[in-house]
């Protein structure tokens, strides 16, 4: 599959010469995308590292693009997993490198109404038991809203080539 990994040796630096206060946010977010007839998933994973709390930010992202498990297609329990595990992971390895203030950002709606609800707890609770840190949800979570989601949507309508296969239109 296709990978684009963060270089955290850059983003260590990067927090390093940022100054005090700086802060990490790290976020998230998935897409569903057709290419030659199969159904992939892109996972986007962001890392907006916050200039000294107020001046400015620097988003590191990476891509992963693997194939899609989903059972239901109307649940992403699966997909939306993933996307915690993947934040959860980046978490860890950071948290080694710098010292600085990291928050973990979901792409899980709290409203009942939307489908990511369906993993809202369960979601939290990992991310309290691996990083020992209370996750930011939507609407605050904007490494995962506000970066993830649009660098991944980018990324979808620059290259790929977008097949749907008959229903699915």
């Amino acid at each position: 599959m296709y990978n684009q990994e963060i270089d955290l040796n850059e983003v260590r630096e990067f927090v390093e010469n940022a100054g005090p206060n700086t802060k990490i946010y790290i976020g998230c977010d998935s897409a569903v995308i057709y290419r030659d007839r199969v159904e992939y998933v892109e996972y986007t994973t962001t890392i907006v590292v916050h200039i000294g709390g107020r001046y400015g930010c620097r988003v590191f992202g990476q891509l992963e693009r693997q194939t899609n498990f989903e059972k239901n297609k109307n649940r992403p329990r699966l997909r939306l997993m993933n996307e915690v595990y993947r934040a959860a992971d980046m978490y860890l390895k950071l948290a080694e490198m710098v010292d600085v203030e990291i928050e973990v950002h979901l792409d899980i709606n709290p409203d009942g109404l939307h489908n990511s609800n369906i993993v809202l707890n369960e979601a939290i609770g990992y991310i309290k038991g691996l990083c020992n840190v209370i996750p930011i949800v939507k609407p605050d979570a904007i490494a995962a809203t506000g970066a993830a989601d649009p660098a991944g949507r980018r990324r979808q309508r620059s290259h790929l080539e977008l097949y749907r296969p008959a229903g699915r239109r």
